[in-house]
């Protein structure tokens, strides 16, 4: 509620009687923008002043979504209270020229003007109003947030445009520090929703740190907001959505004429995009249905798919239960963009190992998901040389995302498709071999660990330490595959070290945590999840879909999984963790070589020679990496 807002236009003083006449708020000269938005001068149409101030209230507003045809109040309700109490003041001054004496409500009506009556009644329901927030806010609220996190330790968190899969990754645009946006105005004792505006200080994400207009260099309200929230817009959207925009309490006392004020500081300043939410809410369209049938992993068996039904989808994430499932329980949680996912009949078309399905035919209201939804992967030519039954290579291992291991190429399938398998640790019959496409990051050429100086996990059981590829590789009689037929392709991707973001745990992959980049080599990342070991660390490609920018969760209303308390993390490490730390039954080998030991391999090795390019393992430049085999 505004008191002697009258200071916020020209001259507002108010009228006894009902007459509409009123004096005109100066207007703004028409030549003055208000606000640049991608490179366009926004100006009020009318060449008048964007603001006025309520003659029942006080409050002060946008002028176009003011009421009646001179613009004199904020809502219907002000213009008809103004009428009806200005005729109870008439019938008052009638009764004492008649002589009667004034009752105690006229005596209450004399001793005050009217506007200041209400002005009082107002502040009053805005402080009970002010009462209950308060109380409710007395309540502790368990949860994590970012925004607090960040500010505490200083972090930086991945800008949107690193994410092409999520919501605005590929539309984010400029959206920067001091971009000015409109959101409602919480220091205010108003029992309406009202707006100010705000200029981005931070950004974080999709979260944005947010000052009002007129705070200056003081950040005591200072708050987090989410920029594709529901609750942010660009300037201009509360005068074409009749919004009133009012002041925060705290400054009102600092101008004495606020038009003025915004457009000083609006002139020449960018704005969200007009279709901005449109944006968002197309970004977040989702062409997974549920009911679609789709082929995914067999998580109990990794050699083979099964059919899963789509039960759920957040965020372009999809909880599929495997179709015998009866009670719905048997799950799996994974992104639409998810190499683990594929149309009904790929398995048969590329040769891949499937489970059939006791259930004979379609369930009620299930229907195949068109192939058209999935993620196409690169083409490859294998007329040529290719890949081979028996080849070595190294290939992160999905049963412990944290180890890139020792592999051997099991079977070659169609398309591009091999069946991969980890020495030392296969089984017998093969299920736990797994299915990479040739192109896929997660597979190196032989010696790629050791030019990256990246710990590789040798075969479970062999002896001879340190690991040597051509040791190994005679040993075997086996051949390492071309350095040539592997993906070496590095994207501009954006990412640094230090950046905070929000990850499924692959292990466990319906949680998505709070995590960091902690390494880059190339386009494989580190990801670390705060507050556990880093054991625990999984290798991420930079594109992977399982990754998303800081807000996500809150923006598409899934679950985030909050770091670790400092004090608890000792019992978690041998309790949680322990359960999750059995799925990896992986030999890790020995520790990391000291540079000194793999300069003097590196120098001793005749049969291998390493080139390495432009490597910066700190850096999210362009890299190649090549291995020349010797005759």
């Amino acid at each position: 509620m505004f008191d002697g807002y009258d200071s916020c236009s020209e001259d507002t003083s108010s009228s006894s009687s009902s007459d509409e006449s009123e004096e005109e708020v100066a207007p703004l000269p028409s030549s003055l923008p208000i606000i640049k938005n991608n490179g366009q001068v926004y100006t009020y149409p009318d060449g008048k002043s964007g603001m006025a101030t309520c003659e029942m209230c006080g409050m002060v507003g946008v002028r176009d979504a003011f009421y009646s045809k001179t613009k004199r109040f904020c809502s219907v309700s002000c213009s008809r209270s103004y009428s009806s109490n200005s005729k109870k003041a008439s019938i008052l001054a009638r009764l004492q020229v008649a002589g009667k004496p004034p009752t105690k409500k006229a005596k209450v009506l004399q001793k005050q003007p009217l506007v200041a009556k209400l002005a009082a009644y107002a502040q009053y329901q805005a402080t009970l109003q002010n009462q209950a927030k308060t109380k409710a806010a007395a309540v502790p609220v368990e949860g994590f947030s970012w925004g607090n996190y960040i500010n505490s330790n200083s972090f930086t968190a991945a800008p949107v445009t690193c994410f092409k899969h999520a919501p605005m990754g590929t539309c984010w645009g400029d959206i920067a520090e001091g971009v000015r946006v409109e959101v409602p105005n919480s220091d205010c004792s108003l029992p309406t929703k009202v707006f100010w505006i705000a200029g981005i200080v931070k950004l974080a994400g999709y979260n944005a740190l947010l000052r009002y207009e007129g705070f200056e260099n003081d950040s005591s309200l200072d708050f987090w907001c989410n920029v594709c929230g529901s609750d942010i817009h660009p300037v201009g959207w509360c005068a074409t959505s009749g919004k009133p925009l009012v002041p925060p309490r705290t400054i009102q006392h600092k101008y004495t004429n606020w038009k003025a004020f915004l457009v000083k500081r609006l002139t020449g300043a960018k704005t969200l995009p007009p279709d901005f939410s449109q944006k968002v809410s197309e970004s977040m369209q989702y062409p997974f249905k549920t009911s679609m049938r789709v082929e995914v992993v067999d998580k109990t068996h990794l050699c083979r798919t099964r059919v899963a039904v789509v039960d759920s989808v957040v965020g372009g994430r999809l909880r599929l239960v495997y179709e015998e499932s009866e009670d719905k329980t048997d799950d799996f949680w994974c992104h639409m963009y998810s190499p683990l996912i594929h149309h009904i009949g790929w398995s048969r078309s590329i040769g891949h190992r499937f489970k059939r399905s006791d259930i004979t035919k379609k369930q009620d209201g299930h229907f195949d998901a068109p192939p058209h939804l999935f993620m196409k992967v690169k083409e490859v030519d294998a007329a040529g040389e290719w890949f081979k039954e028996g080849m070595k290579l190294e290939a992160i291992d999905p049963l412990n995302l944290s180890a890139i291991c020792v592999a051997t190429i099991r079977k070659v399938l169609a398309d591009g498709y091999l069946m991969i398998g980890i020495d030392g640790s296969e089984a017998a019959d093969g299920s736990d071999w797994f299915c990479y496409h040739a192109t896929s990051p997660s597979i190196f050429p032989v010696g790629f660990c050791e030019i990256n100086m990246i710990e590789l996990t040798p075969p479970r059981g062999y002896a001879k330490l340190p690991f040597k590829w051509f040791d190994y590789l005679r040993e075997t009689d086996s051949i390492a595959a071309p350095v040539k037929l592997f993906n070496k392709e590095v994207p501009n991707h954006g990412f640094h070290v230090g950046m905070k973001l929000e990850a499924v745990d692959l292990m466990e992959p319906r949680l998505v945590c709070v995590a960091t980049v902690t390494r880059i080599i190339h386009r494989l990342l580190r990801i670390h999840f705060d507050g556990w070991e880093d054991e625990y660390d999984q290798w991420v490609d930079c594109e992977s879909p399982d990754l998303y920018p800081v807000g996500w969760c809150q923006l598409t209303g899934y679950q985030l999984q909050p770091p670790a308390p400092q004090s608890s993390r000792d019992s978690q490490s041998s309790s949680s963790k322990q359960k999750k730390k059995a799925k990896s039954q992986q030999y890790k080998g020995h520790k990391k070589m000291t540079s000194l030991q793999l300069k003097e391999e590196l120098l001793d090795g005749e049969e291998y020679s390493f080139l390495q390019g432009t490597s910066d393992q700190e850096s999210n430049g362009s890299a190649s990496y090549y291995i020349k085999q010797e005759p």
